[in-house]
């Protein structure tokens, strides 16, 4: 008897006791206290997706140190806009991490 399972995901069950990989590498990120320095380097890898080919193409550098994001920015016109729109920046950033990542934007 050869029968062909199909998972289908709206179905499936958890198991009592079992934990989702997501869930658990958040436990341990939150266990050993990494969650804050994880957010901050996806925020570092992601840049280009959250902001745009745009400024990504223009960004030289950027980290965060102490919850503020350093920027380096090429254009100088784009960089004027970027400090004009610096809360709304902040706001952008945060809400695409779903939590508070950052305070301020530092450009250098």
């Amino acid at each position: 008897m050869n029968q062909t399972y199909r998972y289908n995901r709206e179905q499936a069950t958890r198991i009592a006791g079992v934990t989702s990989l997501k869930d658990a590498i958040g436990q341990l990120l939150k266990h050993y206290q990494l969650q804050s320095r994880f957010n901050e380097t996806y925020l570092e890898a992601f840049w280009g997706r959250m902001m745009g080919n745009a400024i990504a193409s223009r960004t030289n550098r950027i980290y965060v140190r102490d919850r503020k994001l350093h920027i380096e920015i090429t254009s100088a016109p784009l960089r004027n806009e970027l400090v004009n729109a610096k809360q709304k920046l902040i706001h952008v950033v945060n809400k695409d991490m779903g939590t508070e990542v950052i305070d301020d934007v530092i450009f250098i």
